[in-house]
């Protein structure tokens, strides 16, 4: 099981050297990927009555894929969407994006993506909310087409892309694309369409069922279970033996790979965040 971190951006502000010293006192440490975040703005409570999404306007967050081309500079670490919300974002742009990270990366990179919540955000994008889901089926279908074929002719439902490509392409054709899911329609699409899924919940009862749901559908689309990795998450408290205990729970649930997130555990600056990973890293050897 592969352990990384989840990027806390949302207390690392826009300071550019907490970014950097993150990155390579994570590598250091031990931890084999940074996982991030996906939010292109937030919606202002005042103006939105009765908001109440865990992010507003005043939430720090580094666009994904650039802050990942600084990071592929100064470390060797896997990086990974976790998720880009891509139905409110151009297919063919995000294809495009995600090849120049994975060359920067020499091939780790993981494209996690997923449908958001957020319908301020997608309005202010100028995508439709409601048929989110049905779309990003057919973007992952376009973006593998353009990561892996010098010229793509594609008529789909929401996408024209006639005699056209990337160059250059990623160095991983196609990408690894892995879903976020956590409802039953979203399970199903996991299963039959991603390289590996991202559950919303901790191991027990509720993981079993939804795995269960995952591999079903990864079967009925003549796949199997073994092809698809799973990441769970660990949320840092402040308690080390909890923290190994919950990385132990992930393992025995078969996750082929967890992050540990520091984000919303009352630490300020980057050093609070980096102090609170050594004493995970320090349990892990």
């Amino acid at each position: 099981m592969r352990i990384g971190v989840v990027l806390p951006q949302t207390e690392l502000g826009g300071d550019r050297g907490a970014v950097g010293a993150y990155g390579q006192r994570v590598e250091e440490l031990g931890f084999t990927h940074i996982l991030a975040y996906d939010h292109v703005l937030g919606a202002d409570p005042a103006v939105h009555q009765g908001w109440q999404g865990p992010y507003d306007i005043d939430s720090t967050f580094h666009e994904p894929f650039v802050v990942f081309g600084y990071l592929a500079a100064i470390t060797s670490l896997e990086l990974v969407t976790g998720v880009i919300i891509l139905p409110q974002r151009q297919t063919v742009l995000v294809a495009k994006q995600a090849a120049e990270v994975d060359l920067l990366t020499g091939g780790r990179f993981r494209l996690g993506v997923g449908l958001g919540w957020n319908a301020v955000e997608y309005e202010a994008l100028g995508e439709r909310f409601n048929n989110r889901g049905r779309r990003s089926e057919e973007q992952v279908e376009l973006m593998r087409k353009l990561w892996t074929q010098r010229s793509v002719s594609f008529e789909g439902k929401y996408h024209t892309v006639i005699g056209a490509g990337l160059t250059p392409r990623p160095r991983q054709q196609p990408i690894p694309v892995w879903f976020g899911a956590a409802t039953d329609r979203a399970y199903e699409r996991a299963g039959r369409l991603a390289d590996g899924w991202f559950p919303m919940m901790e191991p027990g009862p509720g993981l079993d069922q939804a795995r269960e749901r995952v591999e079903r559908a990864a079967e009925a689309a003549g796949r199997t279970a073994v092809e698809l990795g799973m990441e769970g998450r660990v949320s840092w408290s402040g308690d080390r033996d909890k923290a190994v205990a919950d990385l132990a729970a992930w393992k025995a649930a078969g996750a082929t790979h967890v992050s540990v997130n520091t984000m919303g555990a009352g630490l300020m600056g980057v050093d609070a965040h980096l102090s609170a990973l050594e004493q995970v890293a320090a349990d892990l050897v």
